[in-house]
């Protein structure tokens, strides 16, 4: 009886161990960790350039502006990369216009002026909308379909290795493009112009550098 009991006690412990295994969180396979971009509650991690103002309630960044337009800069300074997040767009008086830009960095010359960088568009008025990959005034990747509009939260996750660059839009692929301009820069939030408000949540990276 002691045998067998515990054989059985062993091999319920060798369940528990897999299953504990198997439920713990992924760090190998080339994928990395998430990583929250808001912490502590605060924005003290993130930087603003231009005329919007930014602030946090509740855990949802909102941006808006009087001035025109602004941007607000995560710290990361990231290539080969992933970055999720939440966002809903406001028009109040002009129609919302936004972007979630990665490898990007304020001009040298105008730290205040648009990112030199790459965006994932946020906008769902004009031709080039929501999940288009953007250049500094270019419309660079096309989204293959429109799929959110303002006043209703959506889900937006962006993939960028190497020169691939790949947007998800509600957990759709929309885009995916080669590009070699931009090699390396910050995360950054867009509120292109007065009379409209940003909110983003949920905000979450990983560096997939070296794998």
């Amino acid at each position: 009886m002691q045998t067998i009991r515990f054989t059985l006690c062993g091999m319920t412990l060798a369940l528990v161990l897999a299953a504990c295994q198997t439920t713990s969180p992924a760090t190998g396979g080339g994928e990395g960790t998430w990583t929250p971009l808001v912490k502590r509650d605060s924005l003290d991690d993130w930087t603003p350039h231009g005329g919007a103002t930014w602030r946090l309630e509740n855990g949802v960044i909102l941006g808006q502006s009087e001035q025109g337009q602004g941007h607000l800069y995560a710290a990361p300074v990231l290539s080969d990369l992933e970055v999720k997040g939440m966002f809903q767009l406001t028009s109040q008086g002009r129609d919302a216009n936004s972007g979630l830009y990665f490898r990007a960095n304020p001009p040298a010359d105008n730290p205040e002026g648009f990112p030199e960088g790459y965006e994932a568009q946020l906008c769902n008025t004009h031709e080039a909308f929501t999940g288009w990959l953007w250049k500094p005034g270019t419309p660079t990747g096309k989204a293959s379909a429109l799929l959110t509009k303002d006043g209703e939260w959506f889900s937006m996750r962006v993939k960028a290795v190497g020169n691939q660059i790949t947007i998800w839009v509600n957990d759709v692929e929309v885009m995916n493009h080669q590009d070699d301009d931009y090699k390396t820069g910050h995360f950054a939030l867009q509120c292109h112009n007065p009379g409209m408000t940003i909110e983003a949540k949920e905000l979450f990276y990983r560096d997939l550098g070296g794998k």
